[in-house]
């Protein structure tokens, strides 16, 4: 990673002119792509590290051509010359998303909704003027082939996960009769691929679109489906009505004959079914088989939303065995297969959460059954071995930054988690009162600490645990 960061600092001179102060690693999301802030005086860039060269290349592609066409998207200021490392302008930290959690679902989230839809109208038709398909990264179209790609996507890394019994020929010719109807779509433009609130950055109240390299030609119901069916966003019933007509409204002028509603909304039906499983294929991938702790608690919700849209909406198509097979999957039981045990005032378990210095001794468990887990953190590379952070700790940014950037802590914390997640639930099952968890280090002071705060906010956020925190090496930093 400090390579990384070096290439950063020279491509930031090379395309601004300027000598970074600070580059801030930022959380990674379902993507294998790096990305940071980066900071000179009172300016700020994006910087985005990905090994995958022709997703850059795609991307800065995409960015300029929108660009030219005076639509909502950054500019790209320098890429380097292996293609790895890219600069944009920075857009903010405050997503659509973002503001729908903020504000709730009133007028000033719906206005933004409806700004991010007419936006995405002119992208769609407006960006799709003089666009090289070629440029793409996967598939020049979302056509039957891209479908049933989905399709198969859902089936191999979340249906087989969950053993349930079916035909696999009558699935396959139902797989191939949804994805033939949708094909026959009368619009075919520019399509995002992954059009959701997160990826909509709001600044100065006006949104502006990121994360598009997947984009291909496709059906304009796609990215709208993937908008308005975001289970994070949860979004009423009637805003999903009002702002897909409102959505058709924005559109229709754009082309040159308006859509059949009739048939547009059909087919929009069959697009939200098509991105729900998509994205359930993707938290079985991110989750079930890389053991991702944001993606494995996103499911549940997911689900929730299959199962409302089974229950309320219909595609024009009849697929019988793939209808029998997603009742299934989202019946109740099944979806609580995937819920996280909640504490609750009556909750016995309390779990003691340690930093520790292996020099200073072992934090003892007085409790009647004593034990616990013992980590040692002296694996992870010691900040405290470098002059600038030898007086800080785990609690402090720079800190965290190199344990985040500079090492493979957040690896070690995921199998971590997945240790004792399985302790604290049977725990939870069983009524029992008491827990410990310790992390310890050479001085205790930056990678014990670290582990021991992360860790108390996973148990916290996941099962709304009571968690004591010490950190044992200082009378300074107890609690």
């Amino acid at each position: 990673m400090e390579s990384v960061i070096a290439a950063i600092e020279a491509l930031c001179q090379q395309a601004v002119g300027l000598a970074p102060d600070r580059i801030e690693k930022l959380p990674q999301s379902g993507s294998d792509r790096i990305y940071f802030r980066v900071y000179a005086g009172e300016q700020t860039w994006i910087a985005t590290y990905n090994i995958n060269t022709k997703e850059t290349a795609t991307f800065v592609y995409f960015s300029k051509h929108f660009k030219q066409a005076n639509l909502p998207v950054p500019a790209i200021l320098g890429v380097n010359d292996t293609n790895t490392i890219y600069l944009q302008e920075d857009l903010g930290t405050d997503s659509l998303l973002n503001k729908l959690e903020a504000h709730g679902h009133g007028d000033y989230s719906y206005q933004l909704f409806q700004q991010s839809l007419a936006q995405l109208a002119k992208v769609q038709v407006l960006g799709h003027k003089g666009l090289d398909y070629s440029w793409c990264l996967t598939a020049k179209e979302f056509g039957k082939q891209a479908i049933m790609s989905d399709l198969l996507y859902f089936k191999y890394y979340f249906l087989d996960t969950l053993q349930l019994p079916y035909d696999k020929q009558a699935m396959l010719d139902d797989f191939d009769a949804l994805s033939t109807y949708l094909t026959r779509t009368q619009n075919k433009f520019f399509m995002f691929r992954d059009f959701q609130s997160r990826n909509i950055i709001v600044q100065n109240d006006q949104v502006h679109f990121i994360d598009y390299q997947g984009g291909m030609q496709g059906a304009l119901q796609y990215d709208v489906a993937s908008l308005l069916w975001q289970a994070k966003a949860e979004l009423s019933e009637e805003w999903k009505d009002n702002l897909l007509a409102y959505y058709m409204d924005q559109v229709d002028p754009l082309l040159e004959e308006p859509v059949d509603r009739i048939t547009f909304v059909s087919q929009y039906n069959g697009y939200v079914l098509i991105r729900l499983l998509q994205v359930l294929g993707a938290y079985g991938f991110r989750g079930l088989f890389e053991r991702k702790a944001h993606f494995l608690a996103s499911i549940p919700l997911a689900l929730q939303n299959l199962k409302f849209f089974i229950e309320h909406k219909r595609v024009g198509i009849v697929t019988p065995e793939f209808d029998r097979v997603l009742k299934l999957v989202v019946d109740q039981n099944m979806i609580n297969k995937f819920v996280a045990p909640q504490a609750n005032e009556n909750t016995p378990l309390t779990i003691e959460v340690n930093s520790f210095s292996y020099k200073r001794g072992i934090p003892v468990d007085d409790t009647e059954n004593g034990g616990g887990f013992m980590f040692d953190m002296r694996g992870i590379l010691n900040p405290g071995r470098f002059d600038e952070y030898k007086k800080l700790t785990g609690k402090d940014k720079p800190v965290q930054d190199f344990l985040e950037q500079r090492t493979k802590m957040d690896k070690y914390l995921n199998s971590v988690w997945d240790l004792i997640d399985i302790t604290v639930e049977e725990y939870l099952s069983r009524g029992f009162a008491n827990l410990m968890i310790n992390f310890g280090c050479t001085g205790g002071q930056h990678r014990s600490v670290y582990a021991a705060e992360q860790t108390a906010r996973h148990l916290r956020n996941k099962y709304k645990l009571k968690v004591n925190l010490t950190h044992t090496n200082s009378a300074n930093w107890v609690k």
